[in-house]
């Protein structure tokens, strides 16, 4: 059977493009890339036609940041429950981080990993491994027994790698075996049981604050490593204004730093802690407005390059408490897209800059498939409405979490169809593709 996508908007990341074009799959894979009109199909092709009128087509969004849980914690998601929600979200892939129960620092629970995503045949899921046994800082994981196993990069995500020399050669390693090397940028002895972001409102609250220092001296010290090691270092969540001044001025020396924000980071700030809700706590927390300017210049500049969404789902039993014991983190794949359109109206960034963030740049920094429409390749495709109007409803989620700030925001710009390999995985309720 041919699939024949119609008369959408194909957006280009890599050519930084988008044109009208007609789409042909065959098998899976992209077949055709053509102007519209020019595809004619024989009377006896088996034909399954969508019609994009009024849509974008873009390459399947790429979210290279997602807290799935399990193993471990399968009562606040699951990897099947979270692909549900990828994909609703319009994402085609997900990189999962190490900190599970037991903590993916072993062949075994990589493999597990990858076979639970293949029995949820939704997404494509790619595990992260940790740098360090346990994520204690102590001492290497086996890099290459990992990557053979599936991982895709390495990371202490959710806590900070505080060896400098072990970071080192952590970097080292990991160049040799070709695994990208993730950072959470945390001075720990900084941010010292902190909850929010530490200025005027931490301070009208009575809560502990969690100064911006904490992020940015070990942005810089990562980029010290970067540099003296000459193999390169992607630094998760950046927050803060000075941090972004840091990987800029990187950037512009040659060192080989990459970043990635968070959508959350740019839309809100920490005025949305006043009224001490929970769903608003996370690492690093929402700072100030400075910073979300910051955030935004730095997008608009390419000194970022990815927009991950850090989905962190927690259950009520860990959010809905007083807001010092709460958790940290929020859902933010079914949000993600929304929020980044919004920049594009803004006019922080053009469409094709902002759809390279969320696909080709996650996909080029990781080094997996994906993150480009050509012909040949494997046909994983995000169809938007970019028009489409609606209100974030606590029981639409389709991730097991319901911790997001976002609930009752009125967003515009919707994923009605998320395709992998060609094949259907997500087609909102509102739009009825003929065949």
């Amino acid at each position: 059977m041919i699939t024949w996508v119609k008369g959408g908007e194909v957006v280009d990341p890599r050519r930084g493009t988008k044109r009208a074009l007609d789409i042909v799959i065959r098998k899976g894979k992209i077949e055709g890339i053509l102007p519209p009109g020019d595809f004619s199909p024989s009377s006896d092709t088996e034909l399954h036609i969508i019609d994009a009128s009024g849509m974008m087509v873009t390459p399947g969004l790429i979210d290279m940041h997602v807290h799935f849980r399990e193993p471990g914690e399968e009562y606040k998601e699951t990897i099947a429950s979270g692909s549900q929600a990828a994909a609703a979200g319009g994402f085609t892939a997900v990189a999962c981080m190490p900190n599970t129960n037991p903590i993916n620092d072993s062949r075994s629970v990589t493999e597990f990993v990858l076979e639970r995503a293949r029995k949820a045949n939704l997404v494509r899921v790619y595990p992260v491994a940790a740098i360090s046994k346990g994520l204690k800082g102590e001492s290497l994981t086996e890099f290459g027994d990992l990557k053979n196993a599936g991982a895709v990069a390495v990371s202490d995500d959710g806590r900070p790698v505080t060896n400098t020399e072990l970071m080192r050669r952590a970097i080292e390693y990991a160049w040799f075996f070709h695994l990208p090397v993730i950072s959470h940028c945390e001075d720990l002895d900084l941010s010292n049981k902190g909850v929010m972001h530490e200025g005027s409102i931490s301070t009208r609250l009575g809560l502990r604050g969690i100064p911006a220092a904490s992020e940015e001296i070990m942005v810089v010290r990562e980029i010290l490593l970067a540099k003296l090691t000459g193999y390169p270092v992607h630094i998760s969540h950046v927050s803060t204004e000075g941090s972004v001044k840091f990987i800029k001025q990187a950037k512009e020396e040659g060192i080989p730093v990459t970043a990635e924000t968070a959508p959350h980071y740019f839309s809100l700030d920490h005025t949305a802690v006043i009224d001490f809700d929970s769903n608003a706590k996370m690492y690093p927390p929402l700072r100030e407005p400075k910073d979300v300017e910051a955030l935004k210049r730095g997008l608009s500049e390419g000194v970022i390059d990815v927009i991950a969404t850090d989905h962190a789902p927690h259950s009520a039993l860990e959010k809905d408490v007083e807001f010092d014991k709460a958790a940290f983190g929020i859902i933010g794949l079914e949000t993600a897209l929304p929020l980044t359109l919004a920049l594009v109206r803004e006019g922080v960034m053009d469409l094709p800059m902002a759809i390279a963030k969320l696909s080709y740049n996650p996909a080029s920094i990781l080094n997996i498939k994906g993150g480009i429409i050509e012909e040949g390749k494997e046909a994983d495709l995000t169809i938007i409405d970019p028009n489409r109007e609606y209100v974030i409803k606590r029981d639409s989620f389709r991730s097991k979490g319901h911790n997001s700030p976002f609930i009752g925001f009125r967003m515009k710009g919707k994923a009605v169809i998320t395709m992998v390999g060609g094949r259907v995985v997500w087609k909102s309720d509102e739009l009825n593709p003929s065949s």
